[in-house]
Parts: C-alpha cells; sequence; structure tokens
C-alpha cells in the first residue's frame, strides 16, 4: 500500500544528505567533543561546525547557539534560566505546552504569568503585550508560527516592546526555523528556541539562542559543556546532522523549494475547501509558515477522520502530536474561539521537503471520499441535512 507523510509539524524524516553527513559519528568518527586528543578534536570540530550552521541559520554568532536536547529542554531552558519568584513573565494561550506548563511551574513557585489572548485568526495583539507589562516583567516568551495553524506572530513588533520596555524576549521558533528565514538581530530577541526534527534532522537535538550578555542560569549541574551553559557530552551525530539541515534550510530559501512547497500547501487548502462542504481554514487570511494548512471539516470527528486516512495510507493529524490521546480539544484552536466541536473536527496538514506534488494528488483524492463516508456515519450531519 502507498503511503504518504503529511505530518511534518509532528516531526519529519531525516534528508538523505543530513543521514550522509551524520554516519560517520556513530562509528570510525566516535570521540568525544571535549577530549584533546585525535579523536576528541575531530569531533570538537565536527560540532563548531555544526553551530557555525545553525549561526548562520539565525543571524548570530557561533557562539551564541547552545546545543540542547531539543525544542522542549531549549524552551524550559530559556524560562528556567531567567525567572525566578517575585519575577512576571508574559506569555500567550496558544503557546506549546513546552512553553506553557513551564509557566505554570513557574507559577506554582512563585513567578506571575499573565496570559494574553489571541483574535480569531490566532494572532497575539501587540498592544495586549504592551498593556500587560509590568514594573516586575522580566520576560515575554511568544512563539513565533504556532504549531498547529502556522501562524506566524508579529515577533519584530513584539522585540521592539520588549526593547523599549528593557524585559528580556524569547520566542519559540521550533515550527518556524527552515521554513521561513530568521534573522535574531532583526527581530530584537534575547532567546530563540529551535528543534532538530522539525527540519529534518533528527530527534534528541536542538538549540538555543542567547544574545550575548544574557546571563541564564544552567538547569543541568556538571562538565563545563557549552561554555557552562549546558552540561553534559555533546551529542555529535545529532549536533552534526542539526547543522546540515540548518545549511540545507538557508539554501532553500534560495532555490525555490520553500516557494514550491507553499504552492503544494495552497492548491491542498484551495481544492479541498472546494470539494468538501461546511469546510475552511483555522488561520486564514494571516501570514502563515509555508508548509501547514489547518482545516476544520464540519459534523466529524478529526480523531475518526485521521484513523480512516491512516488505513488508506495518508498520515495526518489533528495538533500537537504530544496531545495525542487528549479528551479536551485543542487549546490553541479553543483560544481562537473555536467551539469544541468545530476544533475536534479540525485536522492539521504539514509538509515537508520529501512530498512531492504527487503526494499531494493522494491527499486529494482520499479526503473528500473519507469526509464523506465519515458524514454518512454520523448522526449529527443527518439531523443538519435534514433541517437543510
Amino acid at each position: 500500500m502507498r503511503r504518504v507523510y503529511l505530518d511534518n509539524n509532528a516531526t519529519t524524516p531525516l534528508l538523505p544528505e543530513v543521514f550522509e553527513a551524520m554516519q560517520p559519528y556513530f562509528m570510525g568518527k566516535f570521540g568525544n567533543a571535549s577530549s584533546i586528543h585525535h579523536h576528541g578534536q575531530e569531533s570538537r570540530a565536527a560540532v563548531e561546525r555544526a553551530r557555525e550552521a545553525v549561526a548562520g541559520m539565525l543571524g548570530c554568532r557561533a557562539s551564541e547557539i547552545v546545543f540542547t536536547g531539543g525544542g522542549t529542554e531549549a524552551d524550559n531552558l530559556a524560562l528556567f534560566g531567567l525567572l525566578q519568584p517575585g519575577d512576571h513573565c508574559i506569555t500567550s494561550t496558544v503557546e506549546h505546552h513546552a512553553v506553557l506548563n513551564t509557566c505554570k511551574h513557574l507559577e506554582s513557585a512563585g513567578c506571575e504569568i499573565t496570559y494574553v489572548p489571541v483574535d480569531g485568526q490566532g494572532l497575539v495583539s501587540p498592544d495586549d503585550i504592551r498593556r500587560a507589562v509590568r514594573p516586575n516583567t522580566k520576560l515575554i516568551s511568544i512563539m513565533m508560527a504556532n504549531n498547529e495553524t502556522g501562524v506566524l506572530q508579529p515577533v519584530h513588533e513584539i522585540g521592539r516592546i520588549a526593547e523599549q520596555a528593557d524585559v528580556y524576549f524569547h520566542t519559540d521558533g521550533v515550527q518556524a526555523a527552515g521554513k521561513v528565514p530568521i534573522d535574531v538581530r532583526d527581530i530584537g530577541c534575547d532567546l530563540l528556541s529551535i528543534s532538530g526534527h522539525k527540519m529534518h534532522a533528527p530527534q534528541g537535538i536542538g538549540a538555543l539562542y542567547i544574545r550575548k550578555g544574557t546571563h541564564l542560569r544552567p538547569m543541568l549541574h556538571g562538565g563545563n559543556h557549552e561554555r557552562s551553559r549546558r552540561a553534559g557530552t555533546e551529542n555529535v551525530p545529532g549536533i552534526v546532522g542539526l547543522g546540515k539541515a540548518a545549511e540545507l534550510a538557508c539554501k532553500g530559501f534560495h532555490d525555490s523549494s520553500n516557494v514550491r512547497i507553499a504552492g503544494w500547501r495552497d492548491r491542498l487548502e484551495r481544492s479541498l475547501i472546494d470539494a468538501v462542504e461546511a469546510s475552511g481554514v483555522n488561520g486564514s487570511g494571516v501570514p502563515r509558515v509555508p508548509n501547514t494548512t489547518n482545516i476544520y471539516f464540519d459534523f466529524l470527528e478529526g480523531e475518526a477522520l485521521i484513523i480512516a486516512l491512516d488505513l488508506k495510507g495518508l498520515a495526518v493529524s489533528t495538533g500537537a502530536a504530544c496531545s495525542s490521546g487528549a479528551i479536551e480539544p485543542s487549546h490553541v484552536l479553543t483560544a481562537m474561539g473555536l467551539p469544541p466541536e468545530r476544533a475536534r473536527a479540525s485536522v492539521r496538514f504539514s509538509l515537508g521537503k520529501q512530498n512531492t506534488a504527487e503526494d499531494v494528488d493522494f491527499a486529494l483524492q482520499l479526503v473528500p471520499e473519507t469526509v464523506a463516508r465519515l458524514r454518512e456515519l454520523s448522526p449529527i450531519y443527518n439531523r443538519e441535512a435534514l433541517v437543510r
């Protein structure tokens, strides 16, 4: 059976070039990057080349990049590293749980957290951020791109607000890195998180940009790795993979591959809306990353659609992979004002560099017929049909 994967916001497959770059560091070039002999220095050189590549993708100095075990650790390091009891932090209601649950823990430890709302398209208002600033505000943490809708937040405006208020600004760039150009100097952020497995690097590797002069308390205590900012022997193969993925991402901004992905996303989106009644796009009409669309199909359960499509060879999702199996509807979609039944009827399609136009054709063939079949079984749809 043919299988097509359109759930790249959950995780991406390794690109062949990334795997090829990593391979030598699993066996032949196995040295500890902290060792001073040949084997160690060979690994150290690979780590520093990767650091340069990631810094090049983000527009910063290599010394401002700290490698982590993933995006969640990077988010945690940014927040726990800065905030102490009595400090105030501003975040949004649509953040990834890596930020939201960290904020809940910080609240229990004596920090004050303001959760600013979003509008019906999933956008944070910079004015709401400005009004939320207090004398004890230390940090603003607003994601760059939403993992469920792909909506891009006005981080440049928020960066200016943070600068004017003399507070730190962290942005979770996990779903933006590799999809849109990022320049941390232009944004004006002090901290930015990325994750390798969202951009065709391996799982278990990420990075945090820390602007020079920003002092974080380390979460892990041990050796002096990563300039004493993140203890633990470096994951050399993973770091090499992240560096190669960063190089390929920068290349994609110049060779039109991202434009091609955006075209496929738009065709998928338009064609499904045209083919399926009572459907629409969550977060339409505002800037989004080029690979993501979140579409509601009223009168059915999104989980049922996911399962039915998977049985036919198409992998998509209802939202964040870490929330799979959750009884409650998406916190992102309900924060946007969607009623619970529509939030539960929403499905995320996210493309990657490995996808093709034929993959989109496959989805366009399967989704409308599968939605129609599930709606025939839905008593809700039948009642609505009778009313019409």
